[in-house]
């Protein structure tokens, strides 16, 4: 198998699309043959950052490159930027409205579980600017 990219629009408040994207990835990955562990692992990570960048970000763009040795995912918004990473990490911790919450959505899990399912994970944000989020699980 070569290198795979894949490139996805997401869009911002539309929680009636949100998870198309990391659908999409898993959908590939099984297509694939990946193993179902690594699927699994990819398409919770996947959909909890996509969440984030409708709830948080106005939407952004998800870049996904499949090798035979990672899956290497990249999201990037120009959404409002994460003030504080280390608070971001902590279990619980989240800037949901209360109507977002409403939906079920921004329990303060999505990055401490976007962690816990990778192999490595690279936050970088600016205030303003917006954030970039490079994960990676193995094979």
């Amino acid at each position: 198998m070569n290198v795979l990219k894949r490139t996805y629009g997401v869009s911002g408040d539309d929680f009636s699309r949100a998870g198309e994207a990391s659908s999409a990835i898993k959908r590939t990955l099984k297509e694939l043959g990946f193993e179902p562990g690594l699927i699994r692992r990819v398409a919770i990570a996947a959909y909890e950052a996509e969440i984030n960048m409708v709830i948080h970000a106005n939407g952004g763009v998800i870049t996904a490159t499949i090798s035979p040795e990672r899956v290497i995912v990249e999201f990037a918004d120009k959404g409002p930027g994460i003030p504080d990473i280390g608070l971001a990490m902590q279990e619980g911790w989240s800037t949901a409205t209360d109507q977002v919450r409403g939906l079920g959505f921004g329990a303060g899990m999505g990055l401490p579980n976007i962690k816990k399912y990778t192999d490595f994970l690279d936050l970088d944000s600016v205030l303003g600017v917006g954030t970039t989020l490079k994960i990676c699980v193995n094979v």
